[in-house]
């Protein structure tokens, strides 16, 4: 398989972020800031993460900024600003490896558990949220099962996306997921 403008293959861009968030997880440090001038190679990954700030995704991969595209919505929804985005990333910037990364004790994946529930969803724009949720949650589940559910679900939206599909199927993409632990600071690949 052709390297398409020397970027990493999808394994060794999923060993870079496995190696990064080792470090991070055992308080090695992080590598830096965004190189200025002609050293900056581009992005290789992107990341579609939740919006909670406590999961600072450049920092949890151990990344450089400027290493990782990282597009977040509450839950790591798709919709098709999230999909436009991922697809951009894919084709003109030519990433490798897009991470679903899904959290522990996401607060919006606890409120498509609960309107699952409760039978009862929100108001305003948060309905559209909850809603895209709710078809992985488990009835009676954990909220980690929830979590895993809808990170499983998500990725396989991705894989599904028609313009990912050639680089899929020419091997220079892969789609993964992953959840990020808030105590111990480990990614756990899915």
């Amino acid at each position: 398989m052709a390297r398409h403008l020397d970027r990493p293959t999808p394994v060794e861009a999923l060993a870079r972020l496995r190696a990064g968030n080792a470090r991070f997880a055992s308080g090695a440090g992080h590598p830096g800031a965004v190189p200025r001038g002609g050293a900056h190679r581009g992005p290789f990954a992107v990341v579609v993460g939740c919006i909670d700030a406590r999961v600072p995704v450049e920092t949890v991969f151990g990344q450089r900024a400027g290493a990782i595209c990282v597009v977040r919505s509450a839950g790591h929804v798709l919709d098709r600003a999230v999909l436009g985005s991922v697809e951009f990333a894919v084709t003109d910037l030519q990433v490798s490896l897009v991470v679903v990364l899904g959290h522990d004790d996401c607060r919006a994946v606890a409120a498509a558990r609960e309107a699952v529930r409760t039978g009862r969803r929100p108001a305003g724009a948060r309905q559209y949220l909850i809603d895209q949720i709710v078809p992985a949650v488990p009835a009676g589940g954990s909220l980690d099962r929830a979590t895993r559910s809808h990170t499983v679900r998500t990725v396989a939206t991705l894989r599904q996306a028609g313009h990912l599909q050639e680089a899929l199927a020419a091997r220079r993409l892969d789609v993964a997921g992953a959840i990020y632990r808030l105590e111990s600071g480990h990614v756990e690949m899915l």
